[in-house]
């Protein structure tokens, strides 16, 4: 029925495109300045991303490179959806957002970390940048189920809800992060 045409892996400051090394940086860098690193040698144009929290940034960078071609534009923009899940929600973020707010003493709640406290925001993110209106979920589970992402996107595929979808794993946890993102057309 449908086809994974693409494959993006962005794990251990490396970035894979169907299995062959794209981009890789220092071992040694952090999340952060990895992702930044890897935004900047693409040379894309969209400084909303460096607004972002990190877990945000590794799913545009990761849908960044699964996109280059362009192989969305030969579908109508409501045609496209966005399936996507990890193990951690937005732990990170919500952290961090936690320590905005524990003190009484020190309160200084910030919107701005605030806003990223929910992992559907990397999808809404991934289609504002990419204009993609299609049909979107974010599912939270234990390990990557890509079965279950796929079973999904066909699902909507069958309901004519969409014709292509980008689907994936995009995870971050105190001591590591993934990326496993693919691109399937009917």
């Amino acid at each position: 029925m449908s086809r994974k045409k693409n494959h993006i892996t962005i794990h251990g400051n490396k970035i894979y495109q169907n299995g062959h090394l794209f981009f890789e940086a220092d071992p040694a860098l952090s999340l952060k300045d990895f992702l930044k690193t890897a935004w900047k040698h693409l040379k894309v144009k969209y400084p909303k991303f460096y607004k972002m929290d990190e877990i945000s940034k590794l799913g545009m960078l990761a849908a960044e490179v699964l996109l280059m071609g362009e192989p969305h534009k030969s579908w109508a923009e409501e045609e496209i959806g966005v399936v996507l899940s990890n193990a951690h929600s937005t732990l990170i973020t919500d952290l961090n957002h936690w320590n905005t707010v524990k003190d009484d003493n020190n309160f200084f709640p910030s919107p701005a970390v605030f806003v990223y406290t929910l992992p559907n925001i990397m999808i809404g993110e991934i289609c504002i940048k990419h204009k993609l209106k299609g049909e979107n979920a974010f599912f939270i589970s234990e390990s990557y189920d890509e079965a279950m992402i796929r079973e999904h996107i066909h699902l909507l595929m069958r309901q004519n809800k969409i014709k292509a979808a980008i689907g994936g794993w995009v995870d971050q946890s105190e001591t590591e992060y993934l990326a496993e993102m693919f691109w399937e057309t009917n």
